[in-house]
């Protein structure tokens, strides 16, 4: 299932101030993620998920600890060169979806080609085109997200972190604004994208559903991993 090593988080802290109250959201937090895993990051509200999540995403910096993703040390690379790794490297999947409003389901989709230079016009109509028949929005392609149900916009926003390629997808609580049926076919579709395409997920959550869909289930709590429990292949 798995081979080398795209996470390596070693004795990980972050600190930030609420006013003068010093608040540690991560203590020492030390993981390892093998490509094409499928794990799920679990833990109470304000457990350290969100900022775990964020850190081997490149959009936040640790306090101290060492941050090494696909073999690089993303901690040495400047802003403009974090900017454009985590571009082609990381993808995120939110729950509040994060769509743009103006904007319709290809136009979303294909946005993080226009952001990548992707110049042929043909080539990101037929990536783009690709995934919506994947994700079943075909009849919807001009809808804007306000036309759309939560289950649409989720598959919306799975599409547009796919349309890259990305090596890995950052899922933060994806099923939270879903109901049972429509999470499960999210679900089911992530699970056949990382068999298929080895592609690596991660997701923070709380939702039973997805630790039952996980190759592997690390729990965290007051900003440390308490346990990190390995499954049965289920690919």
């Amino acid at each position: 299932m798995t081979d080398s090593p795209i996470v390596q988080l070693t004795d990980v802290r972050k600190e930030y101030f609420l006013g003068e109250t010093k608040v540690e959201a991560l203590k020492g937090v030390s993981l390892s993620v093998n490509k094409k895993e499928f794990i799920a990051v679990a833990g109470p509200s304000g457990s350290g998920k969100s900022t775990m999540l964020n850190i081997i995403g490149c959009i936040d910096t640790p306090t101290s600890g060492t941050v090494v993703i696909n073999g690089l040390e993303v901690s040495k690379l400047s802003d403009k060169d974090l900017t454009r790794y985590r571009r082609i490297t990381v993808s995120f999947v939110f729950q509040s979806f994060n769509l743009i409003p103006v904007l319709n389901v290809f136009e979303n989709i294909e946005l993080p080609l226009l952001l990548q230079h992707v110049a042929d016009p043909k080539a990101r109509a037929a990536r783009v085109m690709a995934l919506i028949e994947e994700v079943g929005l075909a009849d919807r392609i001009k809808n804007k997200p306000n036309e759309l149900s939560g289950g649409q916009r989720q598959r919306v926003a799975i599409a547009r972190a796919l349309v890259t390629n990305p090596v890995m997808v950052l899922a933060d609580e994806p099923t939270a604004n879903l109901d049972s049926a429509t999470g499960g076919r999210v679900l089911d579709l992530m699970r056949k994208i990382n068999g298929r395409d080895g592609t690596t997920f991660i997701f923070s959550t709380h939702d039973q559903r997805i630790m039952d869909y996980a190759h592997r289930i690390v729990q965290i709590q007051d900003g440390q991993i308490i346990v990190g429990e390995q499954k049965a292949n289920k690919a």
